[in-house]
């Protein structure tokens, strides 16, 4: 399981690597606070997303969509349920 950073710690790698001086990479700033490169390159895409910089889904977003799915995902096994007790009293109805 990957190591969870405090969300500090990621807007000072973030804050540092977006000043970065010419010359210096990515995997050095990565190196130098002990994260994987990807694991960087991963924060300041989400930091860009959620700036407004680049397009695509905002962490809040993402998470009121996921929410949003899991309640869809309830409400269609109530109604299932519904279904089928109609479909089983309506049986029982039934003029015999």
């Amino acid at each position: 399981m990957p190591r969870s950073f405090p969300n500090e710690f990621r807007e000072d790698v973030i804050r540092v690597a977006r000043a970065r001086e010419p010359g210096q990479t990515l995997k050095q700033i990565a190196a130098d606070f002990g994260v994987s490169e990807s694991c960087l390159t991963n924060w300041l895409s989400a930091a860009d997303r959620g700036d407004g910089v680049k397009p695509g889904p905002t962490a809040a977003e993402t998470a009121e969509l996921r929410e949003a799915r899991r309640r869809i995902r309830l409400l269609e096994q109530e109604v299932e349920i519904l279904r089928r007790a109609a479909a089983y009293f309506a049986k029982d109805l039934s003029p015999k």
